[in-house]
């Protein structure tokens, strides 16, 4: 049913898909609305017992266009006994094929319809998308904020955030800053890094941890060396001879090369499934290699830090100890002291070792002894 419905009679709803709206895109709606009008009503539900009698289904961007621009009444379509689900459902139908619908938001869209029991597939049914569409969305709900945000803005892909989001979160940062700053040449080296990080995260090291005997580095260095033996012959015979043929015209061609011409393009193309294979599969190797040293990198840094916390953790400890050892002597001196006598100071010393404190002693000893013999004599008289 169709009618004209005064704008503060509709709230919007709060299970609202999308939570981003972009100002530029409102003020061109504004635009649009105020020279055209409104050309495609809102889509509204009754409630009962709410503040407002009306509550949207879909068309939110119109109706806060419609009110931005001073609109009392607004055209809607009231669609009746129709529950929270169908709601939902129809309002993220009406979001997720427009350009305005961030990734994260139809990634969350599609949770919310998982919680309430519906498969990938039934959710990939009902939004004409495919069951491995749905599947990689859900996938990047495992980001971390920052990481979801440069998703949102654009920054990374969703075919590489979608690999990004397998990792932990500490490598989700790495992997994705990396990539933004402008470290891969493509978006699949960046994926290759990821991939590599995923690896370290699934084994302790790629490498081993033990190092490799005579035996295998032998082996090793016989295989690089054929490699490198193998990539210089191809520099030196096979890349001058297709910058030749590169240089040539087709018409020349199909005169120079005669019937042999055929044999030229199995043997061009051939190589060329096996440059992509092998091109494929080096640069997969790269970015395990460079995964290896981001890992390598974090554990040297890790190690540092903890050679750092335990130098300053002891340097701490020697600090607090030296004022201990200070004090425990200051005391035991103290105690020495009141059990001796005072010592002089500097300039009574000189006057200790003079003549006179020399001979006291001697007459206090000689006028001692004749005391001594009269109390010895009176009890004979």
């Amino acid at each position: 049913m169709f009618a004209d419905l005064k704008i503060d009679e509709i709230a919007p709803n709060p299970d609202q898909p999308r939570k981003f709206f972009d100002e530029e895109k409102h003020q061109e709606l504004k635009g649009s609305i105020e020279e055209n009008g409104l050309l495609q009503p809102v889509v509204v539900r009754p409630v009962e017992g709410g503040e407002t009698p009306y509550m949207l289904i879909a068309g939110e961007r119109r109706w806060r266009a419609c009110k931005a621009i001073g609109k009392t009444v607004i055209q809607a379509n009231i669609l009746k006994d129709t529950d929270d689900e169908t709601a939902y459902v129809l309002g993220i139908a009406e979001n997720v094929g427009r350009e305005n619908m961030t990734i994260m938001e139809e990634a969350g869209a599609y949770a919310d319809l998982a919680a309430a029991g519906w498969g990938p597939l039934r959710i990939a049914k009902r939004f004409g998308k495919t069951e491995t569409h749905i599947k990689w969305r859900l996938g990047l709900l495992t980001l971390r904020q920052e990481v979801s945000e440069m998703v949102d803005k654009g920054q990374i892909k969703p075919n590489l955030a979608w690999h990004i989001a397998q990792l932990n979160r500490g490598n989700q940062m790495v992997a994705a800053t990396r990539y933004v700053r402008g470290d891969f040449d493509s978006e699949a080296e960046a994926q290759h890094f990821a991939n590599g990080l995923k690896m370290m995260e699934n084994q302790a090291s790629l490498t081993g941890e033990q190092a490799p005997d005579a035996e295998t580095q032998e082996t090793r260095k016989a295989q690089k060396a054929k490699a490198k033996d193998g990539l210089g012959k191809a520099e030196e015979v096979l890349l001058p001879l297709l910058e030749e043929l590169a240089a040539k015209k087709p018409e020349d061609l199909a005169v120079v090369l005669g019937d042999d011409l055929s044999r030229h393009v199995k043997v061009v193309g051939k190589l060329y499934s096996q440059v992509q294979l092998v091109r494929n599969l080096l640069s997969k190797a790269q970015g395990v290699q460079r995964a290896m040293e981001a890992d390598f990198n974090r554990k040297a840094l890790e190690v540092q830090k903890e050679a750092e916390e335990a130098k300053a953790e002891a340097k701490a400890e020697e600090k607090s100890a030296t004022p201990q050892k200070k004090t425990g002597v200051k005391p035991a001196a103290k105690k020495a002291t009141p059990g001796t006598a005072p010592k002089p100071t500097a300039k009574a010393r000189p006057a200790a070792r003079t003549t006179t404190a020399r001979k006291a002693p001697a007459q206090k000893s000689t006028e001692a002894k004749p005391v001594a013999k009269a109390a010895e004599a009176a009890p004979t008289k």
